[in-house]
């Protein structure tokens, strides 16, 4: 909930505020109108502000209709009687629905929390209308700074509590029962609560104050009796479609498998499975070879044993003169 605190903080009352006084120190007659959301206008006289109005919170004719004190029917005659006026107050007291004092009690309840509703959400700008009239105006009019101040008020105890709320944020639904008994407005608020109201849904359903209102939604939530649902579901986006072929396009499908390769050799045979080996034995160390005996005598030279072989060569006999002659020699002798 600290995201409510926060933004009860950050409301435009400031701004609201100092176009009021403004209008105030120049004692402006007409209309205040007030952009943003929800927005509404304040209607002055010589500086005073004589009615209030905003689609945040339940005007004196949503007030006197959920009362029970008169029906939508006789609403609507009353209306026509009084040549269409929206807010037939002479009508009402002659009749016998309300007292001259209840009606300017419910204006100005109504002006009270319509300057609430304005002031909790968010303002944007303010323009002056001069030369319009307020349909339903309190006789004596509230000063705008006693009025803001009593806003400010409203503000700070809202978000001082344990479970604060905004009038258009939250939507509470009825939680699992807890055994306790309930007042009738909270029996009320119970009855209405379905996940989809916000607290200025069910002001306007029970036709009480969106002030009170939210207030009491606020204390139902902390006590258990209400709770809000979790973060609603993504709503899905339509993609157009040549966006939609590439969200949905199927990956390429994987390569099968290589075969295995043949083997180049044999598979090595393993043993069967054995007793763990121990420590590999210790052997003893080789015998070293027996010396070659000593020689007696010299050895003989092997011929050819320096490399050259080629003084050592067998002569050669052939026929030639130089032969011929020793022969010849030989045979004389």
């Amino acid at each position: 909930m600290s995201d409510v605190r926060d933004a009860l903080g950050r409301v435009g009352h400031d701004r609201l505020a100092g176009a009021l006084a403004a209008c105030g120190r120049a004692e402006f007659t007409g209309e205040l109108r007030v952009s943003g959301r929800p927005g509404g206008a304040f209607h002055l006289r010589d500086g005073l502000v004589v009615a209030a109005r905003s689609p945040g919170a339940p005007g004196p004719d949503v007030l006197l209709l959920r009362s029970d004190r008169i029906d939508a029917e006789r609403w609507a005659d009353l209306v026509q009687e009084s040549g269409g006026a929206r807010w037939p107050a002479a009508a009402l007291v002659a009749r016998g629905y309300a007292g001259a004092t209840q009606l300017r009690v419910v204006c100005v309840m109504a002006l009270q929390d319509a300057a609430f509703a304005i002031a909790v959400g968010r303002v944007d700008a303010c323009e002056h209308i001069a030369g319009t009239e307020p349909h339903a105006p309190v006789p004596v009019g509230e000063a705008p700074a006693r009025l803001m101040q009593d806003t400010a008020r409203k503000l700070a105890a809202l978000a001082s509590l344990p479970c604060p709320v905004s009038p258009e944020g939250q939507r509470p639904r009825p939680a699992p029962p807890t055994g306790r008994r309930l007042t009738p407005l909270q029996q009320d608020l119970l009855t209405h609560a379905d996940g989809r109201r916000t607290a200025r849904d069910l002001a306007f359903r029970v036709g009480r104050g969106v002030y009170t209102v939210t207030v009491e939604v606020a204390w139902m939530l902390a006590e258990g009796f209400l709770e809000c649902p979790g973060t609603p579901a993504p709503i899905p986006v339509r993609l157009p479609p040549h966006l939609r072929a590439v969200e949905h396009r199927e990956p390429p499908p994987e390569p099968p498998p290589a075969p295995p390769a043949a083997p180049t050799a044999l598979p090595r045979r393993e043993r069967p499975p054995g007793p763990p080996p121990g420590p590999p034995p210790v052997l003893p160390p080789a015998p070293l070879p027996a010396p070659p005996p000593e020689p007696t005598v010299l050895p003989r030279r092997e011929p050819g044993a320096s490399g050259i072989t080629e003084a050592l060569a067998p002569s050669r006999h052939g026929a030639s003169w130089k032969g011929f002659f020793r022969l010849r020699h030989q045979a004389a002798e």
